[in-house]
């Protein structure tokens, strides 16, 4: 449905949230600032783990939300890009929080 909202409304950041709660994809549909957003970011990564793709530049320069989504969902390593999952204290702190997260390290 963001596909067919007004501008303003694509660039409502809590329209944008809810949105992708209901479905991740209308990330592609929101204004470009807010594709950028770390909270929306986060909410797609949680309910959509394969569109870490899209947003792997983003979590690589963003290690805070790397962390936190991983934290929330270790799930979502499994899609992280290598040069993540070879930061040994991105990592250490990934695995502290939940074990599994081991299965998903690679080697730097």
């Amino acid at each position: 449905a963001l596909s067919f909202a007004s501008r303003p409304l694509k660039a409502d950041r809590e329209l944008v949230l809810e949105a992708v709660r209901q479905n991740s994809y209308a990330l592609w549909f929101a204004a470009k600032p807010l594709q950028a957003d770390r909270e929306v970011l986060q909410e797609v990564l949680l309910h959509e783990s394969s569109s870490i793709d899209y947003a792997a530049e983003l979590l690589n320069a963003d290690r805070g939300l790397s962390l936190e989504t991983a934290r929330l969902d270790v799930m979502v390593l499994a899609f992280a890009p290598e040069s993540l999952r070879a930061n040994r204290e991105f990592m250490l702190e990934v695995i502290r929080e939940n074990g599994k997260a081991f299965q998903y390290a690679a080697e730097p």
